[in-house]
């Protein structure tokens, strides 16, 4: 069984630890955990890992946040993957700080990089991990609030969250969408 696990966010350094980088956060860590690397390949950091028989493949779109269906879509045709074997791990500003939310399907809710995706593959009905970010923000600034840095009390609870992340991902690959819903979301 193959499986696709996205984690969105946008390269370069002036990016690294925003909170609309989560999903690259989630990805290096599942990555980090299996001993994989990511290669820079066809329009994403890709690594490939193994996990109790099945081939999980891990990509990091280099398309920027807004294009980031151009490398799911390619990455879903070039490996073969069913779109109910995709898993798009995301921030969500409509979730308070640190609390998950798998669903099988659903809609951008004003996502860009979910957009995107929902456009290209012409689907809004593939598996999706939101990642609380909260929406501590001034009306307006919500573009300012998601491209800044995580502050520091969020800092320290990061990487607990991110390992329950990462045990949704592989939840989802092994168990399933509803079984990990049941289990993963609170």
């Amino acid at each position: 069984m193959k499986y696709l696990i996205v984690g969105l966010g946008n390269i370069g350094a002036e990016y690294e630890l925003t909170r609309h980088n989560v999903g690259f956060l989630v990805a290096d860590h599942i990555a980090d955990k299996f001993g994989a690397t990511f290669e820079t390949d066809r329009y994403a950091y890709k690594a490939k890992v193994k996990f109790k028989g099945r081939s999980i493949h891990l990509i990091k779109p280099t398309t920027y946040m807004n294009l980031s269906g151009k490398a799911v879509n390619y990455w879903l045709q070039e490996l073969k993957v069913p779109i109910d074997n995709i898993l798009v791990i995301t921030d969500d500003i409509a979730l308070p700080f640190g609390k998950l939310r798998m669903r099988a399907k659903g809609s951008s809710a004003g996502h860009n990089g979910l957009g995107n995706i929902e456009h290209t593959l012409k689907s809004s009905t593939y598996p999706r991990l939101r990642f609380g970010i909260g929406d501590n923000f001034y009306k307006g600034k919500q573009v300012d609030y998601v491209l800044s840095r995580f502050a520091s009390e969020e800092l320290d609870q990061l990487p607990e969250i991110i390992e329950k992340a990462s045990d949704a991902a592989m939840a989802f690959v092994t168990i399933g969408i509803s079984r990990a819903m049941n289990q993963y979301n609170s």
